[in-house]
């Protein structure tokens, strides 16, 4: 079994045979490599849209920046609303979520969905609250956000006037363009730009991702420390390269006709990330009739309603493990004389070894029933390894979509949908 350990983040691709052997993996990484290199370079598909590669390495002065502002909204509010959608969101929620117990200040979500109930409930909650807006947009259009963001704005205004209002109020939006840069030049709201070069997608890194993180009180110079160290690593043109390996493997099974990656994590606090995720691959290979469809389980809960599919579903099924090697806590579980839940024998062991030994279970049941599986494992759910984690996935699958024959950087589909509905509501021009 071929295990590979860095600082961070271990990649075990042993358990892929028969379906992908490690001659497979040898043969196809001159390929990786090359793909690889013209990211690097700047070259290919998409070139217009490599920003997000050197995000990791921000100056200092730019991540002091952003820990000001969020000092600034912890002082003078009780909470924090993120308005975005997609990559404008996901992202901050993924990292906050994971990283809970580095997150003590409360940041809430808005403008995900066009769900009446969730934003009625929203603004019930912040009934009474001071509160800051962080609105996240490079247009400031998108109907979800917009309508969010103008539900929110008016009972700022409402509860403490237009003058403290625009004091409570981040924009991250375009540099020099867009209605949301417009009304945060008008207002004179705090400012941070998207460099134009950055897909939302791939935005977690700016302050997209970093000043929601830094209001809620994650660390993020170790974040970025740990995204800087594995951009490090994972730029080197090197078999033992684990993002490249990674992306190989996804885009040789791609070949062979699998059709679908389960990200099967068994920490619950990492269920946001998968959902980062899905939009990072999703978005990025979903195009020309191309790309693996990514769907995500959270063990053991997933085991008793997916578990079946799993077992003897579906071969054309990758499925990735995504664990860590250490808990943030642990319990032991304790003894009982009458056992009558028959658990004496696990009496004395920690939760956290019953749950190893069920994703150890778990993933030699699903390859003896024929998936191909492989597992990152995080040293530990901290801010280095999340930080890692961001670069890693985002280098693995720009590198798989441009080995699939794709652009990983475009998403023209996605106007479909927002045409249609727009004239269906009856909006001037559709």
């Amino acid at each position: 079994m071929l295990i590979k350990e860095i600082e961070l983040i271990t990649l075990d691709t042993g358990t892929l045979a028969p379906h992908l052997t490690e001659d497979d993996l040898k043969n196809g990484m001159p390929g990786a490599m090359e793909a690889l290199g013209s990211l690097i370079k700047g070259e290919g598909a998409g070139s217009d849209m490599l920003g997000w590669m050197v995000l990791p390495r921000l100056p200092p002065r730019d991540i002091e920046e952003i820990l000001d502002v969020g000092k600034r909204i912890q002082d003078q509010s009780d909470c924090l609303v993120v308005v975005g959608i997609g990559g404008s969101y996901l992202g901050a929620r993924a990292g906050i979520e994971a990283l809970k117990k580095h997150a003590p200040f409360p940041v809430l979500f808005a403008g995900n969905s066009l769900s009446p109930e969730y934003h009625a409930d929203l603004l019930d909650y912040l009934e009474g609250k001071r509160f800051s807006i962080c609105a996240i947009s490079k247009s400031g259009t998108t109907t979800e956000p917009a309508i969010a963001f103008r539900l929110l704005r008016n009972r700022l205004i409402e509860t403490c006037g237009r003058e403290d209002c625009n004091a409570r109020i981040v924009a991250i939006t375009d540099p020099v363009k867009g209605a949301l840069r417009q009304m945060a030049g008008t207002e004179g709201w705090k400012i941070f730009p998207i460099s134009p070069d950055v897909g939302g997608r791939f935005s977690v890194l700016s302050p997209v991702g970093l000043l929601p993180f830094a209001a809620a009180g994650i660390p993020i110079d170790a974040l970025v420390g740990g995204a800087c160290s594995g951009l490090d690593r994972w730029t080197r043109k090197e078999p033992g390269n684990e993002a490249l390996r990674y992306a190989l493997s996804r885009a040789l099974l791609h070949d062979k006709g699998i059709e679908i990656e389960v990200l099967s994590t068994f920490h619950p606090e990492l269920s946001w990330v998968c959902e980062w995720w899905k939009q990072l691959a999703g978005e990025s290979e979903g195009k020309e009739g191309k790309g693996l469809y990514p769907a995500s389980t959270v063990m053991t809960t997933d085991l008793h309603s997916l578990g079946q599919l799993l077992q003897e579903g579906s071969r054309k099924i990758l499925e990735t493990f995504l664990i860590s090697a250490r808990p943030n806590r642990d319990i032991d579980i304790p003894g009982d004389g009458e056992d009558l839940d028959g658990l004496n024998y696990i009496a004395g062991k920690s939760l956290s070894e019953v749950n190893r030994k069920a994703y150890e279970g778990t993933k030699a049941a699903h390859v003896s029933g024929g998936l191909p599986a492989m597992t990152l494992k995080l040293e530990g759910i901290d801010p280095s390894s999340i930080g890692a984690l961001f670069i890693f996935f985002e280098l693995a699958i720009a590198v798989s979509g441009r080995l699939i024959g794709v652009n990983p950087f475009d998403q023209p589909g996605v106007e479909e949908y927002k045409t249609r509905m727009f004239k269906l509501l009856g909006k001037p021009g559709y």
